[in-house]
C-alpha cells in the first residue's frame, strides 16, 4: 500500500465553530496538522444549531447540495455550506438538514434529553458526508472518524460504498472517545440504516437497546486502525480491539499525539490485514 497522501476527517466538532473542547479541539488542530506535513485534507462536520452562520461566514455549496437521502421511507434534503479557517488554511465542510440540525443541540436538547431520532442523525450524517466526497470526486487514502455522529461511516465506507472510485482504496481510522450517546437505540435502527452492500450478518451483533458501546464496536470491525483518544478506556472495548489484530494507537499525551497519529497513519496504510484460515475441501 502507499502512503495516506490524502486525508479525510469525518469528525463531530471543530472549535471555532464550536465551543472549545477536547474534541473540538482536536477537530481543529489535526487537520491542519496533517497538512502541515504535507497531506492533502478535507474535513466535514454536521452543522450543528448553535452555530452562528454569519459570523463564521458559512455558505451553501449548491452544486454539492440538492440530494435527498431516504430514511425510514422518508426524503431528507442533504445540505452542504462550507467556511475557512483563515489562520489553517482550511476549508470545513458542514452538513446541513432542516430536521436534524437546524436550531437542534449535539445529543441532548435543551433539558438534557437525548434527541430521539439520534439514531437517524448518525446514518444521514455518514451518507452525507461520503455522498458529498463522491460528488467532490475526490479519493482519500485514510478517513479518520472523530465522535459518536461518525460510527456508522466505517461499516458505510466497507460496505455500502466498497465498489465506488472514492473510497475502493480508503483505509478507516477510528478514535474512541469516552464520552457519546446516553440512550440506547431502538431495534428499528438497524432496518433503518441498511443500504445496498449491508448485509443483515454485518449488523448481527445490534441488539436492541443498541448503546453506544455497541457502535463502537461495529465501528471497531470495520475500522483499519484505532486510536484511544481517552487515557481511560472502556477495559471491554480494549480487548475487543485486542482481539481484531488491528494496528492501534494508545493514549497518547497532547505533546506528543500529533507526531504520533501522523506516523500511525502509514502504519496502517502499510498493514496487511492477516487472510481468512483456508478451510479444507471435503472429500465426495
Amino acid at each position: 500500500m502507499g502512503k495516506a497522501n490524502k486525508v479525510l476527517f469525518i469528525t463531530q466538532e471543530i472549535t471555532p465553530y464550536m465551543a472549545e473542547n477536547e474534541i473540538s479541539l482536536l477537530g481543529r488542530t489535526l487537520p491542519q496538522a496533517i497538512q502541515e506535513h504535507g497531506r492533502e485534507i478535507r474535513t466535514f462536520m454536521p452543522k450543528w444549531g448553535a452555530i452562528n452562520e454569519r459570523r463564521n461566514q458559512l455558505h451553501e455549496v449548491i452544486r454539492l447540495s440538492g440530494m435527498n437521502l431516504i430514511i425510514d421511507d422518508t426524503d431528507h434534503p442533504l445540505i452542504i455550506k462550507v467556511a475557512s479557517i483563515q489562520s489553517a488554511r482550511m476549508q470545513v465542510y458542514f452538513i446541513d438538514n432542516d430536521d436534524y440540525f437546524q436550531n437542534r443541540l449535539e445529543v441532548m436538547d435543551e433539558n438534557g434529553v437525548d434527541y430521539e431520532d439520534n439514531d437517524e442523525r448518525i446514518i444521514f450524517y455518514a451518507r452525507g458526508v461520503l455522498e458529498t466526497v463522491k460528488k467532490l470526486r475526490w479519493c482519500p487514502d485514510l478517513i479518520h472518524c472523530h465522535g459518536w455522529i461518525s460510527l456508522l461511516a466505517p461499516l458505510y465506507i466497507k460496505k455500502a460504498y466498497k465498489d465506488e472510485p472514492s473510497f475502493r482504496s480508503s483505509k478507516v481510522v477510528l478514535s474512541l472517545y469516552d464520552e457519546g450517546l446516553h440512550e440506547p437505540f431502538k431495534a428499528d435502527f438497524v432496518s433503518k440504516l441498511m443500504l445496498k452492500g449491508v448485509a443483515k450478518k454485518d449488523v448481527a451483533k445490534l441488539k436492541e437497546p443498541i448503546s453506544y458501546f455497541d457502535l463502537c464496536k461495529l465501528a471497531i470491525d470495520f475500522s483499519d486502525g484505532v486510536i484511544q483518544q481517552n487515557p481511560n478506556m472502556d477495559p471491554r472495548l480494549l480487548e475487543h480491539i485486542q482481539n481484531s489484530g488491528k494496528p492501534f494507537l494508545p493514549y497518547q499525551e497532547p505533546d506528543c499525539y500529533i507526531e504520533a497519529c501522523n506516523k500511525f497513519y502509514d502504519e496502517v496504510m502499510e498493514h496487511e490485514p492477516a487472510a481468512p484460515a483456508a478451510t479444507a475441501t471435503p472429500k465426495r
